[in-house]
């Protein structure tokens, strides 16, 4: 009997005493029996064992309408059917039937007594609605290596006996030992159309089923033919109320021969989740699939009055390892959870196999494009999607790609190599924590794309990133980008033909730049309240709003703290008002127009100018700085060397 802690037995016998007239022993005493009948109830139903040797003593045509025959010996059928009158229930006992057929009308049996040779029929249910699947008892279902046709039938008859049980009343199907190899690649339709659907080839798992499996649970891909683009093991499909747990997925990915046309896209999938509701993936190990481990969709297109969309989803406790192409994508779905998941070696090459195309551990790409008119059509749509609390380990080029998706959060991971987003919208990277791959070059933690009327709303938070060469890189309209700390990285931000965004708050130390804006263009950009520690330069433009189009671009500097000895920088660079910041450091300004550097609070100059200019200029507005007077004597408050210093307006700034 399982003993209760003393101090739940406490907790128990308190919440009993203003409302019984029991005493606490009673009440203990009646706990402890309902956890002890809890217990041998499960002991009962995971016991499986034939133990009994001994031929039946009696018949089944001698049996009585409601009736209960408790099976604790062996009944040979003798390839008979039997039908049985109303109500008549079988209990296991340590029995087996077999070699015939059951004919029910009203009844239940014992899951344990089920095998791959009793067939029973009519109206029966089973006594519990946990199945504990027993493959010794189903040899119609052969584990081990095998051929094509057996794995092929190996697929059949394990989803028909999920099936089998769904209809007698059975809502859990427990698996513990188990090897086996399912062919996924061969239509099976007997109809007219020969197309292949990798969800309808896959072991289908049925409506409001919980398939449980253990860690000595494998199901195998049985290795492709060359060439094959498309297939999968498990699949929900356009069905409710699935849970599947536990258990290891393999795909072939090492064992199967690329074509020499592949481009990266052949293979096949572990799992698919097709125009399903209210599905939950917990703890499934996924492992080498030679497409990608699992991938998440709907029937038909969003437009159409048949589209029938993926909705909540979770996955979770999940391990992905060693997957091609990526591990996981979700190319339409709504309302979906991936929380709590490993990623490891994502997309990289592995012993006989490159990494395939994407090489990303998370892939949210709907595919939609544009009319004849320019009218923008979703073929499919990916939103409310919830990317939390996951690692991710040497992914071949990233982490999360949000190509095209809406909603989409990545929150509260751990990551080594990226995030991305391109073609998105109220997409949030928050709270993440990046370090970079140990001894590799990892180019941005973070980089944000995009462009057009579908990319808004977009915000980079909270995140924590170290050891890149670059922390955040932006190159899109529309984000948010605040209260991230970058660390031990070679360039803190860096904008290219970012517009319409705000950096606010974020913390910087970099090996070289704090903020790099080189070869670009932005307008309407303000970057405020950041401290920026650098070893190159505090902030960096270089060939900044240069071409005709953007000459009219402005870009806001304000109420930032930098704190080493290095300089802010613009060089052949235009649009920028520099404004209430304290700069320890110097400021140079070459080849530049519409710049003004007003109000800084506190200028400091080590080994410079406070304020230096050279070169050609137009417009420049220097004006109310307060500038400490450097120590060196060859080293100036303001140094004016323009060659054309009408161009420069000075007016009211201190030296001291």
């Amino acid at each position: 009997m399982k003993k209760l802690p003393y101090y739940l037995l406490f907790l128990i016998a308190f919440s009993y005493v203003s409302c019984s007239n029991e005493s606490i022993e009673e009440i203990v005493a009646d706990v402890e029996e309902e956890v002890e009948e809890e217990d041998n109830n499960e002991e009962e139903e995971e016991d499986t064992d034939i133990t009994s040797d001994n031929p039946c003593d009696f018949d089944l045509l001698s049996i009585a309408a409601n009736s209960t025959v408790t099976i604790d010996c062996l009944m040979d059928l003798e390839g008979k059917t039997i039908n049985l009158p109303a109500n008549v229930n079988f209990d296991f006992e340590g029995g087996d039937i077999f070699n015939g057929t059951l004919v029910f009308s009203g009844g239940y049996i014992d899951g344990r007594l089920l095998n791959f040779d009793l067939e029973t029929q009519g109206d029966v249910m089973l006594k519990s609605p946990t199945f504990m699947f027993t493959a010794s008892r189903w040899e119609n279902i052969v584990q081990g290596q095998t051929t094509s046709d057996i794995a092929l039938q190996n697929t059949a008859e394990f989803e028909k006996l999920m099936f089998r049980i769904k209809d007698m009343g059975g809502t859990t199907f427990k698996t513990d030992v188990f090897d086996a190899f399912f062919e996924i690649t061969k239509v099976t339709s007997t109809t007219a159309n020969q197309n292949f659907y990798a969800s309808v080839e896959a072991v289908n798992i049925p409506s409001d089923f919980h398939l449980k499996m253990s860690d000595n649970t494998h199901l195998r891909t049985f290795t492709a033919e060359s060439g094959i683009e498309n297939g999968v093991i498990l699949a929900v499909r356009d069905v409710d109320n699935v849970i599947v747990s536990g258990g290891n997925l393999y795909g072939d990915r090492d064992k199967r021969v690329y074509s020499p046309e592949d481009v990266g896209l052949e293979g096949t999938h572990l799992f698919h989740i097709h125009a399903s509701r209210n599905i939950t993936l917990d703890g499934i190990n996924f492992i080498n699939g030679s497409k990608g481990g699992l991938n998440v969709y709907s029937l038909g297109f969003s437009f159409n009055p048949d589209y029938i969309p993926t909705t909540k989803v979770t996955i979770k406790n999940c391990l992905f390892k060693n997957n091609r192409r990526m591990a996981l994508a979700v190319t339409d779905g709504r309302d979906v959870t991936i929380e709590g998941n490993t990623f490891i070696d994502s997309g990289q090459p592995s012993a006989n196999s490159d990494g395939g195309e994407v090489g990303y551990a998370i892939n949210v790409e709907a595919y939609r494009r544009r009319d004849a008119n320019g009218n923008l059509v979703e073929n499919e749509k990916a939103f409310d999607i919830d990317i939390k609390n996951n690692t991710e380990i040497n992914s071949r080029v990233g982490f999360v790609s949000v190509h095209i998706g809406q909603q989409v959060t990545v929150q509260n991971n751990t990551v080594s190599t990226r995030v991305v987003y391109s073609l998105a919208s109220e997409t949030k990277i928050l709270n993440n924590t990046f370090v970079a791959n140990s001894g590799s070059d990892e180019q941005f933690a973070i980089f944000a794309a995009g462009e057009g009327e579908t990319v808004f709303d977009n915000e980079i938070a909270g995140n924590d990133i170290s050891g890149y060469n670059v922390g955040i890189a932006t190159d899109t309209k529309d984000v948010y980008v605040h209260d991230n700390e970058i660390r031990d990285c070679e360039i803190g931000l860096q904008m290219n033909d970012t517009f319409d965004s705000d950096f606010e708050g974020n913390t910087i130390s970099a090996n070289n730049f704090g903020i790099g804006l080189t070869n670009t263009a932005c307008d309407n950009l303000n970057i405020m309240n950041n401290d920026i520690t650098a070893q190159g330069f505090h902030i960096k433009f270089s060939n900044f709003n240069q071409k005709d189009d953007d000459l009219n671009n402005m870009i806001n500097i304000e109420q930032n703290n930098f704190f080493t000895t290095k300089k802010v920088s613009f060089s052949t660079a235009n649009g920028v008002i520099f404004k209430n910041n304290e700069v320890v450091g110097g400021i140079e300004i070459g080849n530049s127009s519409n710049i003004s550097i007003i109000n800084n609070q506190k200028i400091e100059p080590a080994a410079s100018d406070g304020i230096r200019l050279y070169g050609t200029h137009e417009n420049i507005v220097i004006s109310n700085n307060n500038i400490a007077e450097p120590d060196a004597s060859q080293y100036n408050c303001i140094k004016n060397n323009s060659e054309n210093p009408a161009e420069i307006t000075l007016a009211s700034n201190s030296c001291n």
